[in-house]
């Protein structure tokens, strides 16, 4: 092998993680500047489960009203309640999804010699999506406990881990991964393909822009909320749920004991729009998150 066949295996072998840093880098940071709508989201979705008690009451009204409540009774530190955990999560999740997607559509295009099979990408996006989500799953767990007791709690990142851990086991730490990895192939299945064919159409008319890439990332963020928001519910609601042991030293059973259940329960009592509780907050969330996400992404490849 000759001098120049090192290079280039070598920038090669760069590029190829290349996608999962930048990736990592840029959910991070969209994740910090989108984090209390999340909060409000979350919050929005657990509340009003006829039979849990704890949020049978409606505390918030909508996305303005919980952003107002939270901070006014937890200060603006409640809004970014469990952010330390979403850090870890993007870190782990993002890094993974972005990176093995883009990968993945590379193979497609030497194997093809060509990335732009619809099919493909929607393939390439939901492995991609999946397997990240449910290896990051246990961050995910925390950072909806994490969000649900908000500032009050004190919970730090390691104290939730612990806490999940000692009463539920290393199977709580995975509760509701189903629906997770499901939302997470629906998100990716969705957005990465629209966001790639919607930029690869405007190309020739404002180029490889920053405003190519706004109204792309919007465009994939409106699809991916429409599609998401009914499997995000329930997952939140899984994993907020837990066993606490009973004064006789039993262990109740969850409220719901899967994904199927708590779809089906959530529609019967509390209608279909529950399903879409939190959309506005996750429409609101995914397009800014999306926007920040893809041009820090495009500046990065640039760089």
């Amino acid at each position: 092998m000759n001098e120049e066949d090192k290079i280039e295996m070598e920038n090669s072998n760069i590029q190829d993680w290349r996608p999962f840093v930048y990736g990592g880098l840029a959910s991070i940071v969209a994740e910090l500047g989108t984090f209390p709508l999340d909060t409000t989201k979350t919050r929005l979705q657990i509340q009003g489960q006829k039979h849990d008690k704890k949020y049978s009451k409606l505390k918030y009204s909508g996305m303005i009203d919980a952003l107002a409540k939270i901070t006014k009774q937890e200060g603006f530190k409640g809004l970014y309640s469990g952010i330390s955990s979403a850090i870890l999560r993007q870190a782990t999740y993002g890094t993974i999804k972005f990176g093995t997607y883009y990968s993945l559509k590379q193979s497609a295009t030497d194997r093809w010699g060509t990335n732009d099979i619809v099919l493909i990408n929607i393939v390439c996006a939901a492995i991609a999506g999946a397997i990240s989500s449910a290896i990051a799953n246990p961050t995910d767990v925390v950072k909806v406990r994490m969000q649900v007791t908000g500032v009050e709690a004190n919970l730090t990142l390691y104290g939730c881990f612990q806490d999940v851990y000692q009463y539920e086991g290393i199977r709580g730490l995975w509760r509701g991964v189903g629906p997770t990895a499901q939302r997470a192939a629906i998100i990716a299945a969705v957005e990465l393909p629209i966001y790639d064919f919607s930029k690869k159409e405007l190309l020739p008319y404002i180029g490889d822009s920053v405003n190519n890439h706004f109204i792309s990332s919007f465009i994939a963020s409106m699809g991916s909320a429409v599609s998401s928001t009914p499997i995000d519910v329930v997952r939140t609601r899984l994993m907020n749920q837990r066993r606490i042991q009973t004064v006789d030293g039993s262990l109740p059973s969850y409220i719901y004991s899967n994904s199927i259940e708590c779809f089906v329960q959530t529609f019967k009592n509390e209608g279909f729009f529950a399903l879409y509780k939190g959309f506005i907050p996750t429409w609101l969330r995914m397009g800014p998150w999306n926007i920040i996400f893809f041009i820090t992404y495009e500046q990065l490849k640039k760089f």
